[in-house]
């Protein structure tokens, strides 16, 4: 019943994403959830580390003859920036301003999905180039480890903007705050991430 209040922004607790047993139950869930993520990618981290370069023969391209700075700098721009708009989005949510909260999070998805149509443009190159998923160990690793991040970019789309359209005319509450907090926090995961592969994947890459 409380969820279903109605609020003002003097009323509007000052942590509504936690307000609640049920909001608290929401948080505990999300972070087994994320403690599941990180082993899966630990695992593809490590994978790839082992298999870095490791293809037939010499007519298969490496990674210093395949990555180009420009185009990922770009791409990480975008999902860096993204978050920060993220973070603006959950503090109009803490001040009870959802129409602003809402555009924050339209702009989030934007540059999200910039960062993925340059993910699908970067591997529609690779492809042409002959670095596929099945060309070679290195290409398996590769495609396992930024598609797997990419695949969880486009879950994070999604998942917003599922909660945008569903709860669009019903404004900001106790109930559907905590699920755009969470959103909030698995998007920030998904950043931390890419940094993670921009440095090992490409930054090593491009220094062999």
């Amino acid at each position: 019943m409380q969820a279903e209040e109605k609020f003002t922004e003097m009323t509007w607790p000052a942590s509504p994403e936690k307000a609640t047993l049920e909001a608290k139950n929401k948080f505990l869930g999300f972070w087994f959830f994320l403690g599941g993520e990180t082993v899966l990618f630990g695992s593809l981290f490590a994978t790839y580390l082992a298999l870095k370069d490791k293809v037939p023969d010499s007519s298969h391209p490496l990674a210093k003859d395949l990555f180009e700075m420009p185009l990922t700098f770009l791409a990480t721009m975008f999902l860096l920036v993204s978050s920060l708009t993220s973070v603006y989005a959950m503090y109009h949510m803490k001040n009870y301003s959802f129409q602003r909260m809402q555009a924050w999070l339209l702009i989030t998805v934007f540059l999200g999905a910039c960062f993925l149509g340059l993910e699908v443009y970067e591997f529609r190159n690779y492809v042409h180039e002959g670095h596929t998923f099945t060309s070679s160990a290195f290409g398996s690793a590769f495609y396992a480890l930024v598609g797997f991040h990419g695949g969880h970019v486009a879950f994070g789309l999604l998942w917003i903007l599922s909660l945008m359209l569903r709860n669009a005319g019903r404004g900001l509450n106790l109930y559907n705050a905590p699920k755009f907090y969470v959103a909030s926090l698995y998007w920030h995961f998904i950043d931390v991430v890419w940094v993670f592969i921009f440095t090992v994947v490409y930054l090593m890459g491009m220094v062999g």
